[in-house]
């Protein structure tokens, strides 16, 4: 069984993406912070990947995790997507009735005010993650709270399922990606990149031009600030190949373009999993 490092506690999304991505049962190390997955990554050879959002449909980026990549060292391996849905969790035997508190991470609790809006009566409490919500409840015994988790998290601390999929949106994906501290011999065909581009006008047109001929699609692109570089930008890119064998020769062209290109990753394009 293959041992993950995730950020958050054990039942948590990132524990669903790593075990889809697997597409077996995983054991999975909860960490506060990504920093933390970062180092276990590194460091830690009993270790096999580490799992980091980078993305939601509805929140957009998670702009400090491209910052972690990029300083790091840590390789892009994998990829995965998956569909979040929102349940809320209470011990066996309680009812929606019953309920005085519901506990969850703040963007869970967010995602469904909508829902919420018919029971003025339940305080939402903000929580540091939304499984360990529910472990809590498991362990404190109090049939008046409840929790917004997963699924998985409802079955892991034997939990019952008081209302299903109870966020709002029902379009809400969260993009994971799966890290490891070198690159594998693998085949992708799909890549993650890193580059600066001048102040000179049409210079970011020129280097995306470059990927167009080449035919690589561009999934993705985001700029992060420079720290110490006022108004100075690293751009971070997805794209997929049509021609994979052909990468070396796309990145001297690109480089033509650009400064400081980098590859962060190769590997298959991910899979969109219901969560």
């Amino acid at each position: 069984m293959k041992r993950i490092s995730i950020q958050g506690f054990p039942g948590a999304f990132h524990h669903i993406a790593a075990a889809n991505y697997e597409g077996s049962p995983v054991e999975v190390v909860g960490r506060h912070t990504f920093d933390e997955v970062i180092t276990d990554v590194m460091n830690d050879d009993t270790i096999d990947y580490g799992m980091m959002a980078i993305e939601n449909s509805i929140a957009g980026t998670l702009l400090r995790n491209y910052s972690l990549i990029q300083n790091s060292g840590v390789k892009i391996v994998g990829e995965t997507y998956l569909r979040i849905k929102q349940n809320l969790l209470a011990l066996p035997g309680t009812q929606l009735k019953d309920l005085k508190e519901v506990h969850s991470h703040p963007i869970a609790l967010a995602q469904c005010e909508q829902f919420f809006s018919q029971y003025p009566d339940v305080q939402l409490v903000s929580t540091y993650d939304t499984a360990e919500s529910a472990y809590d409840i498991s362990q404190n015994g109090n049939n008046q709270i409840g929790a917004i988790a997963s699924s998985l998290a409802g079955e892991m601390y034997h939990l019952e399922m008081l209302a299903e999929s109870i966020e709002t949106n029902k379009q809400n994906y969260t993009r994971f990606l799966v890290l490891d501290d070198h690159m594998p011999d693998q085949q992708f065909d799909k890549i993650s990149i890193s580059f600066r581009v001048s102040h000179a006008i049409g210079s970011l047109y020129k280097a995306l031009e470059n990927l167009s001929l080449n035919k690589c699609n561009l999934t993705k692109i985001q700029s992060v600030p420079i720290l110490g570089e006022p108004w100075q930008y690293l751009f971070f890119a997805d794209f997929v190949l049509a021609q994979p064998e052909r990468l070396d020769e796309i990145i001297d062209e690109l480089s033509q373009h650009a400064r400081g290109v980098r590859v962060l990753g190769k590997y298959k394009e991910g899979q969109h999993y219901e969560g």
